[in-house]
């Protein structure tokens, strides 16, 4: 289990195989919010925390098989 505290703004948000999703933003609850300039349609999208894997290097490493939220790049 990883620790929600270590998530930090700038951080590099990517696939379990390692292809970039977003970048954070903020984290918000119980969820973290990608920045808009990731995003295909510029808007804020979420994740929440149950799709996190692991953190490693600055980089959030999602659960193999997670939704990836619409108009994300």
């Amino acid at each position: 289990m990883f620790e929600k505290l270590r998530i930090r703004e700038h951080m590099e948000v990517t696939t379990a195989g390692g292809q970039h999703v977003g970048t954070v933003d903020e984290v918000k609850d119980d969820q973290i919010k990608l920045t808009r300039t990731d995003s295909a349609d510029g808007a804020h999208h979420f994740i929440a925390f149950d799709a996190v894997d692991k953190i490693d290097d600055n980089r959030v490493y999602l659960k193999a098989g997670t939704q990836i939220p619409a108009g994300v790049d």
